[in-house]
């Protein structure tokens, strides 16, 4: 039974409203993400709190593109969106596009047009960021703000007819100039651009600015709580100001702080860096922060809504450790997944009093966490492939695997006792003899002995091949982006280790694309989608435990 949690503010919020009968106590919330690329673990967050907030009060969640850029967006990037909110266990109510509103959007700005309220400007961007002023000097204003109603109503249409090139010209709201909120410095609502857009094609060259189209897209879509992240609070009063204005439906605007995890960015412009350049092999590369990119990895859909509740709703910016993260899906798969036998480099060992050519079926626990998972049988013979960090020539004194004279148990089988090895002309060990104990068969050991190593293995004879990508994390920092000079410069370049040929039970052929599995003692894997019949792909999803914290103890 989960442990009963204080509200947060959002939720405080959400019930003070219901308690009042604000918008007869209904919820509607939104997730209005920019078409301009592939959803992040912070997108994540939103989509939780977004979609678990109107859940826990029984309202509903639209899911609204805010594409009002047709330069950088694309249907690939809708698609990929809605595929993502969908794995992750959520449905919106609603699906909508800012581009559905272009008709009203350009009604809402002719009718402040008329109440004198905008203008339309034909200073340049450059003209117009020189009049703005600074936080601490006010602005000034245009040579064009006392422009008639008319004039301004006739411009606009003409704008709006495609009169004027990219640039020529924009709309401004008409607010104070010497406002300490830099936003309101009569901002920009609408922007000349001679652009095809993935929707509406060619019907319009002009496209409402973000602070002008949200608001009023929630409006007309009536949302109850607008939840946006932190750096939208200076924004706020303008998005109140262009309701008031309009006199439309009063939605409200509340801000929660964004997820930032730690050794990785998330900025699309930076993803996109890494994408174009090659750094990593697209938007899905199992190292990339993309939802997309954690599906193929491994992460289930529960393990990172676990990671979202965690983390909690904060009113305050921080780097959150990526560590917790892997904390929610190591935890998960430890109680799911089915454990298995993979030699990741191998080194070959000889059982010399086992007789060659007879083998045995021994049964293999799937899951201890999970009885109902049952077992499975898995051949053994006196050639095995085990892992070569499993032997040492001259082992250290608490070194509790192979060495000359050492004993070890063999996972599901017997006790084995290291008597000889060969090397190859470089020095590198190539065979491990052994002798076993007949009677210490694991399950009815009447040996007497007991030994503190226990090693996994593969029947050389039986042993099926897969590729195996063992995944780190993508930078060696934890705060890239904060770093001097150029974050790519910051890449991990142990973060791919590709082995061509792993050694893995042959049950392992017929796996499906998405399924997870430990590798005793290697860590937690999944089937990649690369994987063909015969030939699976396995990519590291985590490994058995926090590697990363260690080495910052040890800095």
């Amino acid at each position: 039974m989960s442990e009963e949690r204080s509200l947060n503010f959002l939720e405080q919020i959400v019930e003070e409203d219901i308690a009042n009968g604000v918008h007869g106590g209904r919820i509607l919330t939104r997730f209005p993400p920019e078409p301009n690329g592939y959803l992040h673990i912070g997108h994540a967050k939103s989509i939780c709190l977004n979609f678990g907030l109107a859940k826990k009060y029984n309202g509903q969640t639209n899911l609204r593109f805010d594409d009002t850029n047709p330069v950088t967006e694309e249907t690939e990037y809708v698609d990929s969106i809605k595929q993502d909110i969908q794995w992750l266990g959520f449905q919106w109510a609603g699906e909508f596009y800012a581009s559905d509103y272009f008709e009203q959007l350009y009604g809402f700005a002719v009718k402040l047009i008329e109440k004198g309220l905008a203008y339309v400007d034909d200073s340049s961007a450059a003209e117009i960021a020189a009049m703005k002023g600074t936080p601490t000097e006010p602005g000034k204003n245009s040579p064009y703000r006392d422009r008639s109603v008319e004039e301004n109503l006739q411009l606009f249409a003409d704008m709006r007819a495609g009169k004027f090139p990219d640039g020529a010209k924009v709309l401004r709201a008409k607010l104070d100039m010497a406002a300490p909120n830099m936003h309101l410095r009569d901002p920009l609502m609408y922007r000349i651009k001679h652009a095809h857009h993935h929707r509406t094609g060619d019907a319009w060259c002009i496209y409402p600015m973000y602070d002008f189209a949200h608001g009023q897209s929630d409006s007309i879509e009536q949302i109850t709580h607008s939840i946006c992240t932190l750096e939208f609070v200076p924004h706020r009063p303008l998005y109140d100001w262009f309701i008031e204005k309009l006199e439309i439906f009063p939605s409200r605007q509340y801000e929660f702080a964004r997820l930032a995890l730690n050794y990785t960015v998330t900025s699309k412009r930076k993803l996109l860096q890494l994408v174009n350049e090659k750094h990593v092999n697209g938007w899905d590369d199992p190292r990339m922060p993309t939802l997309s990119a954690y599906r193929r990895r491994g992460y289930t859909p529960s393990s990172i809504r676990t990671f979202a509740d965690r983390v909690g709703v904060q009113k305050r910016d921080n780097l959150i450790d990526v560590g917790l993260l892997e904390f929610c899906i190591r935890e998960e798969l430890n109680k799911t997944a089915n454990r298995v036998m993979a030699v990741l480099d191998p080194v070959k060992l000889v059982i010399t009093n086992y007789p060659e050519g007879q083998t045995e079926e021994l049964q293999a626990e799937n899951n201890p966490e999970d009885a109902s998972a049952g077992h499975r049988k898995v051949t053994f013979s006196n050639t095995l492939y085990i892992e070569r960090e499993d032997f040492m020539e001259n082992a250290p004194k608490k070194f509790f695997r192979l060495s000359p004279g050492l004993m070890v148990r063999l996972k599901y089988a017997y006790i084995i006792k290291c008597d000889s090895f060969d090397k190859d002309a470089d020095g590198n060990v190539t065979t491990i003899y052994c002798s076993y104990l007949p009677e210490s068969h694991s399950g009815s050991d009447k040996s007497g002995i007991s030994v503190k190593g226990t090693i996994h293995w593969v029947s050389a004879a039986h042993a099926a091949t897969a590729e195996v990508r063992l995944y780190d994390r993508l930078f060696k920092v934890e705060n890239p982006a904060s770093e001097e000079g150029d974050f790519k410069s910051y890449i991990n370049p142990d973060s791919l280790h590709v082995i061509p040929r792993a050694y893995i039970e042959p049950a392992l052929l017929d796996v499906q694309p998405g399924e997870r599995f430990q590798f005793l003692r290697k860590g937690y894997f999944a089937v990649d989608p690369d994987s063909t019949p015969g030939k699976p792909v396995f990519n590291r999803t985590v490994t058995l435990k926090d590697t990363w914290a260690k080495e910052a103890k040890k800095g």
